[in-house]
């Protein structure tokens, strides 16, 4: 059975073989001159350029400690979150009070998001150095939540392997201008009207992005090797097993019931995850630059990723919004992260965007979602190095001309 395959995860080894073609990439000069003002640059500093160091001066420079995997502490992550999800369920079901179903909601929605966090961590296999524990831990966690974990985790390592690259990379990509005029009204309004982005994550498990084709549940598609069939088939077949757990559930409790205790918890889970990772590459105060061509490189395109300040939640959800080091080293586990970001720092420079302090609630990072979402529209088709444009017009009812 895949799950309990023996094979090395793929996302390991392909990250460290991409770590490796990006070393020494990062002292070349490639283009010359700075960024305009209005594209994020300023006078001393080209986001765009070729970084002064290698992707090995980074990795140097992060305490051997933090490449650790810890199996046990990993596992007593997971312990918490369940007992705590648990807890909830237990608290919501026994009161079942209208006074208590928005907090529960907002909570357990938050919690779920927890959970796919670690079982991300098992995706990239940080969480552990045994694939079998791994693909349990994995399949436990996200079939739970309602996520396919090798499809996702297959389609996530494309997007590591990938990140910044404006045609190869694989979640919350720009569109080219050329496809992104293709787009009718519906699909338009959808993707960038606030909040219906923020609940686009199932529609993409099932048909990807537009301009992108195949479907993280099945086996055949384009997503995936032959090798990795039989894994994805697994995760298909678990992703049912909860669905059919779901619809029984309804049998014997009553569809409002369920829906109460995991349909509005999920489509909150769902809201945290498109927020998150859309941040993680959008909405920086400065716009960033997107790669293609020999102005793409492992290095320069992880340099595009954006730290984030979730304020309380960051322990919560393990710390996910400390993601640059992470884009750079999947395998450094999530307790690790902080540590490793601090002593990173003086070697990326300007290249590290500090994250706005947060209070104990994030809510600075709405308005830079919200103005991310409705003015980063398209890129230009041309160029090797290019930056979100605005459609002034992208809600008429016809198509761009």
């Amino acid at each position: 059975m895949a799950v309990f395959s023996g094979l090395r995860h793929f996302s390991i080894s392909n990250s460290e073989a991409a770590e490796a073609n990006a070393d020494g990439e990062g002292l070349k000069t490639i283009r010359k001159g700075a960024v305009p003002a209005e594209n994020g640059g300023d006078e001393g500093f080209d986001p765009a350029a070729p970084p002064p160091f290698r992707i090995s001066d980074i990795r140097a420079a992060i305490p051997a400690h933090c490449w650790v995997k810890d199996p046990w502490w990993s596992c007593s992550y997971v312990v918490k979150d369940v007992v705590i999800v648990l807890g909830l369920l237990a608290a919501a079901a026994y009161l079942d009070n209208w006074a208590f179903w928005p907090v529960y909601w907002f909570a357990q929605g938050t919690m779920f998001w927890a959970l796919f966090v670690l079982g991300h961590d098992c995706g990239h296999g940080s969480f552990s150095d045994s694939t079998t524990l791994n693909n349990v831990m994995g399949h436990f966690l996200h079939s739970s939540i309602l996520v396919p974990f090798h499809g996702w985790r297959i389609s996530h390592r494309t997007h590591h392997q990938n990140h910044g690259h404006v045609e190869n990379d694989e979640s919350w990509v720009p569109l080219p201008e050329k496809i992104y005029k293709k787009l009718g009204y519906s699909t338009k309004f959808l993707r960038y009207k606030v909040p219906f982005p923020l609940f686009a994550y199932p529609i993409y498990l099932w048909y990807r992005s537009p301009g992108k084709s195949g479907s993280h549940f099945d086996p055949n598609s384009t997503l995936f090797k032959p090798s990795e069939r039989k894994m994805v088939m697994t995760s298909t077949t678990c992703w049912f097993a909860m669905l059919g757990f779901l619809l029984c559930a309804s049998f014997f409790v009553g569809p409002l019931l369920v829906f109460k205790l995991y349909g509005i918890p999920y489509l909150i889970f769902v809201a945290w995850l498109d927020a998150v990772t859309y941040l993680h590459h959008h909405g920086h105060e400065k716009k960033l630059p997107w790669y293609r061509g020999e102005e793409w490189s492992y290095l320069r395109g992880g340099l595009t990723t954006v730290d984030r300040d979730y304020g309380l939640f960051n322990k919560i959800h393990h710390d996910i919004g400390t993601h640059v080091i992470h884009h750079l080293f999947p395998q450094i586990p999530h307790y690790h992260l902080v540590e490793a970001t601090r002593v990173a720092k003086s070697v990326l420079g300007e290249y590290y965007r500090e994250p706005k302090k947060s209070g104990p609630i994030p809510i600075h990072l709405v308005q830079s979602l919200v103005e991310s979402i409705q003015h980063d529209h398209y890129v230009s088709d041309t160029g090797d190095v290019v930056f979100y444009q605005t459609d002034d017009k992208q809600f008429s009812s016809k198509k761009m001309e």
